[in-house]
């Protein structure tokens, strides 16, 4: 078969980007043949064609897509894009309406206004009604149960027509033999230092600030510091009672992970968290909300916890000091471990072509 892919935009350190190029990679091996739909600013790709539309608003994008089709035809389109049609659609990035809903119960009057007259918004409005439609999508994957009810609750669309693949890692490299001992050596932390890690980018929705006043509130016999890493402002998160260290950017996240004994995302909105998934493959037990899909994995009190509401400072609290014996971590490590090994990217793809039927 030929098949089409697409997505607008690109990062190099992006999960969509990543798991697109696996998937083609994938696709070739099978014997089938394919063509990317992106716009400009992907570099390279491994399938056996791109073709690069205009990009710069979602509705732009969609626009050339349908357009393009004609051009070249595919014998299925599996989009990771919100776009007017397509065959199947990977909803890896949630229910936008969803997310709205979400930020509108937290935020003041004024920036649901302004958010109102942003042209972005609207568009992903438009399309996703448009691909939630019975005639937009003809199958829809999502990586968790969260997001399948809100399309169904918030759109109407068959829930026969959804299928469940939750996300997957690739084999990570062996851990340096010292790396935990030289990283926190280098973090200035103590042995008796319980080191909480929160890592991403977008702090507002990842919900550092329920992180920083959740940390200050742990009792002091537990002596934690929350690590932050990622891009953002630190001068509007201040707090915490001198426990909270930026580390900014990061690029080789392995070994933060190491460093760290616990990890923290009291997220608003994740469909299925990537970087909770990295921590529980590192060993990690994690801390995250009911708003978040990776929470449908984890077993609460043995591989972490879950929070109902992501402001839940005071219950963030409670399970950092939960977690804070060492004893009860190294219990939990290999029950931690087992439970990332079932979450692969070679599963997933696995698990993926079989719903499409390729």
């Amino acid at each position: 078969m030929h098949i089409g892919l697409a997505r607008r935009g690109y990062s190099a350190t992006g999960g969509a980007e990543a798991y697109l190029k696996r998937f083609a990679r994938a696709l070739l091996a099978g014997g089938h043949t394919c063509t990317l739909f992106t716009s400009a600013e992907w570099p390279d790709w491994p399938g056996d064609r791109i073709e690069r539309l205009p990009g710069r608003s979602p509705l732009e994008f969609a626009d050339a897509l349908q357009t393009a089709r004609q051009r070249v035809p595919c014998d299925s389109l599996f989009s990771l894009e919100r776009v007017w049609t397509c065959d199947a659609y990977r909803a890896g990035d949630g229910v936008h309406r969803a997310w709205l809903a979400r930020r509108d119960a937290v935020e003041p009057f004024w920036k649901r206004w302004s958010r109102g007259l942003n042209p972005k918004h609207r568009q992903l409005l438009t399309l996703e009604a448009r691909l939630f439609s019975p005639e937009g999508a003809g199958k829809i994957i999502t990586n968790c149960r969260m997001v399948r009810d809100e399309i169904v609750r918030a759109y109407g669309y068959p829930a026969e027509r959804i299928s469940v693949v939750y996300n997957g890692l690739p084999a990570a490299p062996a851990v340096e033999p010292g790396l935990r001992e030289q990283t926190r050596a280098r973090l200035g932390l103590g042995a008796a230092d319980f080191a909480v890690l929160f890592a991403g980018s977008g702090w507002e929705r990842k919900g550092l600030r329920t992180a920083i006043d959740g940390i200050a509130q742990v009792r002091a016999a537990a002596n934690p510091v929350l690590l932050v890493a990622g891009r953002g402002n630190p001068r509007r998160y201040r707090g915490g009672g001198g426990r909270v260290r930026f580390l900014g950017p990061v690029r080789e996240m392995a070994a933060c992970y190491a460093a760290a004994d616990l990890f923290v995302l009291p997220t608003l909105y994740d469909p299925f968290s990537n970087a909770c998934l990295e921590a529980l493959a590192a060993g990690l037990p994690v801390v995250t909300t009911a708003a978040n899909g990776f929470s449908e994995i984890l077993r609460p009190g043995e591989t972490g916890e879950v929070l109902a509401e992501p402001s839940d400072a005071a219950g963030l609290a409670r399970a950092v000091e939960a977690w804070s014996d060492p004893v009860r971590r190294a219990a939990a490590r290999p029950r931690l471990l087992e439970l990332a090994r079932g979450f692969t990217i070679e599963a997933n793809v696995r698990e993926t072509l079989a719903v499409l039927g390729w």
